[in-house]
């Protein structure tokens, strides 16, 4: 099981200033010189952290696996067609949210997946994931789309408190375990930090990669970027070795 770093919230703080600091192209070379097996980000559509530059230039440089999360717009499904990132992770976007919020509706989106927006990814060699919350309806959709893999929406676990945690823990495990049996990769990631991360892998089974972002990046202001990337990738190993 591998650890994806989420460098959106470098290009936040870039941002903040608009000046050319702190630079998530370094970010990412730095996180995947610490042993993290490749890098994520969100292209929004109004931009709010990585730009349209960040994305080609993390093409050129990021030397593990790229994933490119975006909505399923024709804007973004052209941009992702000319990057050709190794993944491509479709998830919602609402314009007044501070982050995803949940997973996909599958059943509101899957004609116009079926009909639009896979046709176009297949014709490229990028595999796709969709964002999901930990639903079996969903999950069968997924299949029936012939989806690569699936990340799972982490976040309803990471918020819980201690009595709804294991609700939601046994939640996730079925549905990796539902997911994993229809052949598909099943990945995780939404509010996972280094408390809780150890509790989600010792509970939930078949997990390829997990997508770790905003915990990482701000407990990298305090410890630096290599000894946190380190730090989760020593938990990761402390289960799979």
């Amino acid at each position: 099981m591998k650890l994806l770093v989420n460098i959106d919230h470098v290009a936040t703080l870039r941002n903040a200033r608009g000046e050319g600091y702190p630079d998530p192209i370094e970010a990412a070379q730095i996180c995947e010189k610490a042993g993290a097996a490749g890098i994520v980000f969100h292209l929004r559509g109004d931009r709010r952290h990585i730009r349209d530059e960040d994305v080609f230039r993390l093409k050129d440089h990021v030397r593990g696996k790229l994933d490119f999360e975006m909505a399923a717009t024709d804007e973004m499904l052209e941009i992702c067609t000319k990057v050709d990132p190794h993944l491509c992770t479709l998830v919602p976007e609402g314009r007044e949210e501070l982050t995803t919020e949940g997973g996909l509706d599958m059943e509101v989106v899957f004609d116009d997946y079926m009909n639009r927006v896979f046709p176009k990814l297949r014709e490229t060699n990028i595999e796709i994931s969709l964002f999901l919350d930990p639903n079996p309806r969903d999950i069968e959709l997924a299949h029936e789309l012939g989806t690569d893999a699936i990340e799972l929406h982490t976040g309803n676990f990471a918020n819980a408190d201690s009595a709804k945690q294991q609700h939601e823990l046994t939640r996730l495990r079925k549905a990796a375990i539902m997911a994993n049996d229809f052949g598909i990769k099943v990945n995780a990631g939404h509010g996972l930090n280094l408390e809780n991360l150890p509790d989600l892998l010792e509970t939930v089974p078949n997990l390829n990669e997990v997508s770790i972002g905003h915990a990482l990046i701000s407990k990298s202001l305090f410890w630096g970027l290599d000894r946190t990337v380190k730090a989760y990738i020593e938990i990761i190993e402390n289960f799979y070795g």
